[in-house]
């Protein structure tokens, strides 16, 4: 079996998540291997770049996932081993790249529904909720950095 490890993310636009629809007609999160050299938060961070065009920035982890598929173009078991990161994109302008059929930022209820893969809604709930005390706690400045000098 071969083992990948791989990072993604959980991009939210305020109550909303982006979602990709693979060529199996799966509803997932951007997320892909991780090169040679590279940090997973760089990664995760590219790989949203590369597959939606959209320039987020990381705002905490979010988690790991783990899942097993066959590959047709290896003929063997991939393991896939996944570092998320929660998100946030400036806008929810974006372009559908590579062999994605279909994507966008849709409601996190909707999200939860479309998602083909359980441990990724999962993902998408606790991500949501650490956006939210995120974003809350950056509008009552408790987040707010100090300089003394």
């Amino acid at each position: 079996m071969i083992v990948r490890r791989c990072a993604g993310g959980v991009v939210f636009y305020a109550n909303k998540v982006l979602l990709l629809k693979n060529d199996r007609d799966e509803w997932t999160l951007p997320k892909g291997k991780i090169h040679d050299g590279e940090l997973a938060q760089e990664s995760a961070i590219h790989r949203v770049k590369e597959e939606t065009g959209i320039n987020a920035t990381t705002l905490q982890v979010a988690g790991d996932t783990m899942y097993e598929f066959f590959s047709r173009s290896r003929q063997q078991q991939v393991c896939n081993a996944i570092s998320w990161y929660v998100m946030e994109a400036q806008n929810t302008e974006y372009i559908i790249k590579g062999d994605f059929k279909d994507g966008g930022f849709y409601k996190v209820k909707e999200a939860l529904e479309l998602l083909t893969h359980n441990k990724e809604k999962s993902l998408v709930e606790i991500s949501y909720k650490k956006y939210k005390e995120i974003k809350k706690n950056s509008c009552d400045g408790s987040n707010v950095a100090v300089n003394y000098k």
